[in-house]
C-alpha cells in the first residue's frame, strides 16, 4: 500500500487495520472522520506528516495484517458480524458501565465533579446507540442481506420505500459523528481515562471498561463508515445499473 497526502485515512485503515492505533496514537479520529485525507491533517500543529506517514509505513510493512480483510467480505455477512459482534457488544456493556458510573458518581462525585457529565454523556449517547442499532437492524441492515439475496437468485432489484441506501446511510454516518463528539469529550473530562491518583479500584475499573467501550465503538464505526457503507452503496449502484 503506497501513502502519500492524498491517501484518505479510512481507506487505509480499511486495508490494514493496524494503522488504528497509529492513528489513535496521534489523536485522529479515523472512523468518524475518516473521509479526511492525510494532507487535511497537515496543518495540526501536534502532527509532523512525515513522522506520521513514516509510522504507518512501517506498521504497514511489518507484515500482513492479522485482522480479517473485511473490505473482502460478502456484506450480508459483515452486516451479520457486525449485529451479533458489535450490537451485543454494545448491549451488554451499558447497563455494567452505567452501574459503575453511578456508583463513582455516589462514593467520587463531589471531589471530582467531571463525573456527573461523564454520566450524563454516556446515558444520553447509551439511549441514542441503542436507537441507532435498532433502525440499522430493522431497515438498513435487511436491505443490504435482501440487495445481495435478490442478486444471487436472479431477481429484479426494486428500490427501497427510502428511495435509495445513501439516504439511511447519511443518518447513521451523520450520528456516528455524534457519537465520536461524544466520546472526544468524555476522554478530555477523564483525562483519557486515567483515573486519579490514589482513587478506588471501582473507579479505576470504570474507566477502563469505558476506554475498551470506546475502542470498541471506534471499530464497529470504521467497518460501517469505511468498509460496509460505501461498499453497500456501490452494490445498489451497480445492480441499477446492470438493469438499465
Amino acid at each position: 500500500m503506497n501513502i502519500d497526502f492524498q491517501s484518505v485515512i479510512g481507506d487505509i485503515v480499511a486495508k490494514n487495520y493496524k494503522t488504528a492505533e497509529v492513528f489513535r496514537s496521534y489523536g485522529v479520529d479515523f472512523c468518524c472522520k475518516g473521509n479526511r485525507t492525510l494532507k487535511d491533517l497537515s496543518g495540526s500543529e501536534n502532527i509532523v506528516m512525515e513522522k506520521l506517514i513514516g509510522d504507518l509505513e512501517r506498521v504497514i510493512s511489518e507484515g500482513k495484517d492479522s485482522n480479517t480483510d473485511y473490505d473482502k467480505w460478502p456484506l450480508d455477512l459483515l452486516a451479520d458480524f457486525i449485529e451479533k459482534k458489535y450490537h451485543r457488544y454494545i448491549e451488554e456493556k451499558i447497563p455494567v458501565i452505567t452501574e459503575y458510573l453511578t456508583k463513582v458518581c455516589k462514593v467520587h462525585g463531589q471531589g471530582y465533579n467531571e463525573l456527573y457529565k461523564i454520566h450524563e454523556i454516556f446515558s444520553s449517547s447509551s439511549e441514542d446507540l441503542l436507537h441507532h442499532m435498532m433502525k440499522e437492524e430493522n431497515i438498513l441492515f435487511p436491505y443490504i442481506r435482501k440487495m445481495v439475496a435478490d442478486e444471487r437468485q436472479g431477481l429484479c432489484h426494486k428500490p427501497p420505500m427510502f428511495g435509495s441506501i445513501k439516504n439511511p446511510i447519511s443518518m447513521m454516518m451523520d450520528e456516528h459523528t455524534t457519537e465520536g463528539d461524544r466520546y472526544r469529550e468524555i476522554a478530555s473530562l477523564s483525562n483519557n481515562y486515567t483515573p486519579p491518583s490514589g482513587t478506588c479500584n471501582t473507579f479505576i475499573v470504570t474507566y477502563a471498561l469505558m476506554q475498551e467501550f470506546e475502542e470498541e465503538l471506534h471499530k464497529h464505526i470504521h467497518l460501517e463508515n469505511n468498509i460496509l457503507f460505501p461498499n453497500a452503496i456501490k452494490y445498489e449502484e451497480s445492480l441499477i445499473y446492470r438493469q438499465n
